[in-house]
């Protein structure tokens, strides 16, 4: 696992530029590559300090990392995901064929209850095609707990998740007018690819994005943020079950891609990773403010010609640019 997130970390920085390039949706920012690599060096870099080899300890350590500084929609949801996939994980040292497609399957389902407004053609559907493919291999009556079932697994996972960054340009209007994939799922793949490669002993397949609609390095550089309007905002805060779910309803009603998803637990209820687009950022602000006591408040300005926002409050910095809905 931590050989994983650190090929993982090495890869999308290698793809960084060129995700940036084709992130168009929802919001053409050009910053999914740079988002996905900053949060995967979160994890990253908490899971190497993990002495455990319990799996699910050492990833739900690397989740919480990211969660706490996730960075734009696609951070914050490869955060969730990560933090998902240590649950059924708990007490293992052992990746079995059959953990990793129950892991998959709780992370998919934990993904996408975590968008208020979830879209097909996303990140989000690549995770689902991969937890598919994982379960139907796991779930064949020759599977069993050894290494070539894992191996299958992993093989079907990565496949399926190939196969859904290439729907993705027929699943989005704004992806097939522009004649590209979705960025986030490309991310994801590369992701997947890197558990594959490090569970196995194998190298990247670098082929797999070969072809893929407007990832050749000739390709033009699609984002320009000419319509991108608004800002990001992101915070940290402590809010019980019930007051968490009327924050997310106020939030939804004033602007989009709105992410909550719960980190720790704590007394006073969960500590909550929160993340949403406004036109305008003080009255989601005020509202935040309301609900309880935020922390590592970050505005981002969504359209890159416009200059970078403070952060406010303590913790991290604010990310250099926000995110999109699944990059």
């Amino acid at each position: 696992m931590k050989r994983w997130l650190s090929k993982a970390e090495e890869s999308l920085g290698n793809h960084s530029d060129r995700l940036n390039a084709i992130n168009i949706f929802p919001v053409a920012d050009g910053d999914t590559g740079t988002n996905l690599y900053l949060t995967m060096c979160a994890a990253s870099r908490a899971a190497q300090e993990v002495e455990s080899t319990d799996l699910g300890e050492l990833l739900a350590v690397a989740g919480r990392a990211a969660m706490e500084d996730a960075r734009g929609n696609s951070g914050t949801l490869f955060a969730v995901f990560l933090s998902a996939l240590a649950e059924p994980l708990h007490g293992a040292n052992r990746l079995t064929a059959r953990l990793l497609a129950s892991a998959l399957h709780r992370a998919q389902i934990r993904s996408w209850s975590a968008l208020s407004d979830p879209v097909p053609g996303t990140m989000l559907s690549v995770l689902e095609a991969a937890a598919r493919g994982a379960g139907e291999t796991a779930g064949a009556p020759e599977s069993d707990d050894s290494n070539h079932a894992l191996a299958e697994t992993l093989h079907a996972a990565v496949e399926h998740a190939l196969q859904a960054v290439i729907q993705t340009e027929s699943q989005l209007g704004a992806l097939t007018e522009a004649k590209i994939v979705d960025a986030g799922g490309v991310g994801f793949l590369l992701i997947m690819d890197a558990l594959r490669a490090s569970s196995l002993g194998e190298e990247l397949q670098d082929e797999l994005i070969d072809g893929l609609h407007g990832y050749d390095i000739q390709a033009p550089h699609l984002h320009n943020g000419g319509d991108a309007d608004g800002v990001e905002i992101m915070c940290t805060i402590v809010l019980s079950p019930l007051d968490a779910a009327t924050l997310r309803l106020h939030l939804d009603e004033l602007g989009d891609s709105v992410i909550m998803s719960a980190v720790t637990e704590v007394p006073e209820g969960y500590r909550w990773r929160v993340h949403v687009h406004v036109p305008n950022p003080e009255p989601a602000l005020k509202l935040i403010h309301e609900a309880g006591e935020p922390v590592n408040i970050s505005v981002t300005q969504l359209a890159p010609r416009f200059p970078l926002s403070e952060s406010v409050g303590a913790g991290a910095p604010a990310p250099e640019r926000s995110g999109d809905q699944r990059g």
